[in-house]
């Protein structure tokens, strides 16, 4: 990732960190709850390789990401499609890889001066095509982040019950924890967008 080397690493943090928890999320709880930590791990994962700074580490080939988000997306698409599970959280993941795509395709894409992936003002330029999904995402993840942060826990869910299942070996799982991380990724991803 392009932008200041602090801002990457700290992305690197949050997005690995968030989807290692989902990892572990997997590993208990009913069938829906992992099913939707399934989804969450790829994109924090993904997320956090996409973001290492390009001075420290030669990131992999932009299409690379680009083809493995458009197949999440379309997989995501389509189990929107089909009504399993949470309508809403699969069209969620899908507008995530396809952001990831939208980022993957602007690093790929060569600047003015020739070099690659440094998109920063096109990017928030809204006057072209590009810039113009970029606002749209970057608009999209603001909305969520803070509809997701203020939505409360439901009432008489345990802090520290088994509402969200157990994580592994019988502790309890907060039920908060899969808003903190749907939070901290559309932060995550909301950033990406703003320094692409």
């Amino acid at each position: 990732m392009h932008g200041p080397d602090l801002v990457g690493w700290m992305l690197v943090a949050l997005c690995g960190g968030v989807g290692a928890a989902c990892l572990w999320r997997l590993r208990d709880g009913p069938p829906e709850r992992r099913r939707a930590a399934a989804g969450e791990a790829p994109m924090g994962l993904g997320m956090a390789v996409m973001a290492v700074p390009t001075s420290a580490l030669e990131p992999p080939p932009p299409q690379l990401f680009a083809a493995l988000f458009g197949v999440v997306a379309g997989y995501e698409l389509a189990l929107a499609a089909s009504g399993s599970g949470h309508r809403s959280h699969h069209l969620h993941h899908a507008v995530g890889a396809l952001a990831m795509v939208h980022m993957a395709l602007g690093m790929a894409a060569p600047s003015p001066t020739g070099a690659h992936g440094h998109h920063t003002a096109a990017s928030l330029d809204a006057t072209g095509p590009t810039g113009a999904v970029t606002a749209v995402l970057l608009a999209y993840f603001a909305v969520y982040v803070l509809r997701t942060g203020v939505r409360p826990v439901p009432a008489g869910s345990p802090v520290g019950g088994t509402v969200g299942g157990t994580a592994g070996g019988g502790t309890p799982w907060p039920p908060e924890m899969a808003a903190a991380c749907r939070s901290a990724m559309g932060l995550g991803m909301f950033t990406m967008l703003l320094v692409m």
